[in-house]
């Protein structure tokens, strides 16, 4: 499986419940910041950025990004340490 940080701007209309329910629908996610989420797919980093896109403005900013190996973070909960730490090491 892979790991992905997904990250996004909404600018104008700013429709978060359909782009945070499409996000979640992946099953396996975190929220470590406001706008900022990661998940755990097989689909590759274009798949979900079409996914994601299909319920997004075209004005809209969208960056996916996937997490392997060497990760570094600051002030985010045991809870989310612990997830990332585990679906990154199932990631390599």
């Amino acid at each position: 499986m892979k790991v992905y940080q997904i990250n996004y701007d909404l600018r104008n209309q700013r429709n978060y419940q359909d782009l945070i329910a499409k996000i979640k629908s992946y099953g396996t996610w975190a929220k470590p910041l406001e706008s900022c989420w990661l998940i755990v797919t097989e689909q590759s980093a274009s798949q979900v950025r079409d996914s994601l896109s299909s319920v997004m403005d075209n004005d809209d900013g969208l960056l996916v990004t996937r997490l392997q190996g060497e990760a570094a973070w600051r002030n985010l909960s045991s809870d989310l340490s612990n997830w990332l730490k585990e679906k990154l090491e199932q990631a390599a």
